[in-house]
């Protein structure tokens, strides 16, 4: 398996994970569940350690990709800048959650603030990952540059008018 596969496979991590955790997230605050808090955080260490993984195996995959014809080296800087922004708000959104472990785990009154804090911090990462995922979707799917495809017309169809 090569840096490009592995990049290709673990991308789809952050993306989903910040969401889910979000949810769960959602979910512990309103059950007032503390463990279903440190779920969420755990989901969001695991999303940010995926982040950094796609991001370093980035790289191989832009030069696997970058002298195929048809790809337009303006579409893959673009999802490279993106990409850095996404890891550092995953950064930020991991370390956060270590602090949220820490803090629920001596039971602090902050517990609750922090929790709020960090779902605020997911759900601008998820935004933030899903873009750079359309982004670097767009590299090798024409089918979402240029809008969905005209559906092809059945010969036996046009002809029953």
């Amino acid at each position: 398996m090569t840096q490009t596969h592995i990049h290709l496979l673990i991308t789809h991590l952050p993306i989903f994970g910040s969401l889910l955790g979000a949810v769960v997230l959602i979910l512990g605050l309103w059950m007032k569940s503390n463990e279903t808090k440190i779920a969420s955080y755990f989901l969001f260490i695991i999303s940010s350690i995926g982040a950094g993984i796609s991001y370093l195996t980035g790289e191989a995959a832009e030069e696997t990709v970058e002298n195929i014809q048809g790809i337009v080296e303006a579409t893959i800087k673009e999802h490279e800048e993106f990409a850095l922004y996404a890891l550092i708000s995953l950064i930020i959104l991991g370390i956060a959650s270590i602090i949220g472990l820490f803090l629920t785990s001596i039971k602090s009154p902050l517990t609750s603030t922090t929790a709020i804090v960090i779902l605020f911090i997911s759900l601008f990462s998820f935004v933030l990952v899903a873009r750079t995922g359309y982004l670097g979707g767009k590299i090798r799917h024409t089918e979402i540059v240029n809008g969905a495809a005209a559906p092809l017309e059945n010969s036996e169809k046009a002809g029953d008018d």
